[in-house]
């Protein structure tokens, strides 16, 4: 892992991670946070931060980035100190707007809301959460910013934090996969994905890295 260095300036590695747990991660039955629910880190999310900061500290980041939500933020700011990098977040990177199923959970959201969320699992590259983006939305903002991000560094390595659905649309293109399978990607929390990012050709060169976890639950 030290070693790692683009073999060329027109190459840019990108370290790609979901933010650490929150509270609504951990509740049971989970509930959708989304892009307003803006929690903190919950205790084992800062375990989590600061497992994956270690993780990386040997690394050359040149740059981290960040959503300008607070549970990416802190996840950042502990990658960030081993390089004495400073973070700078965009929105661009922030969780999918989930509209009216904001704070509930999956159950909830197919007993209250059944033609909505039949759409939506059909097919969530064309059918938002209700009220909220798809996850085209989603993918068209985000990956813009990641790929703007790694133009600015090429020959270089960084680390963007950003969250379950932003990294889904993000990794499915680039694994050849249709966007509308995206939410099937699993993606938990401090997970790390490693992206090769060229002008001639990007890819995932790995995927939901759970090295520096010493429990995961699926």
């Amino acid at each position: 892992m030290k070693k790692l260095k683009p073999t060329d300036s027109r190459t840019t590695y990108v370290f790609l991670i979901r933010h650490g747990a929150t509270a609504a991660n951990e509740q049971r039955p989970y509930i959708l946070q989304g892009d307003s629910i803006d929690l903190s880190l919950s205790a084992e999310g800062e375990r989590q931060a600061r497992a994956v900061g270690e993780f990386l500290a040997s690394l050359p980041l040149s740059a981290i980035y960040s959503s300008n939500l607070k549970r990416a933020m802190e996840t950042a700011r502990e990658i960030a100190r081993h390089h004495r990098l400073e973070l700078e977040t965009h929105p661009e990177l922030r969780e999918a707007d989930v509209g009216q199923w904001e704070g509930l959970d999956w159950a909830t959201i197919e007993e209250r809301f059944p033609e909505e969320h039949a759409k939506f699992v059909e097919d969530p590259a064309m059918n938002p959460y209700f009220g909220g983006e798809s996850y085209g939305d989603v993918h068209r903002r985000a990956s813009a910013k990641v790929f703007e991000l790694a133009n600015r560094h090429r020959g270089e390595t960084i680390a963007v934090v950003a969250h379950n659905v932003v990294n889904r649309a993000i990794l499915a293109p680039l694994l050849g996969i249709d966007l509308k399978l995206a939410k099937d990607i699993q993606q938990v929390n401090t997970g790390i994905n490693l992206l090769k990012i060229s002008a001639e050709k990007s890819k995932v060169v790995m995927l939901n890295a759970l090295f520096h976890l010493e429990q995961v639950e699926f």
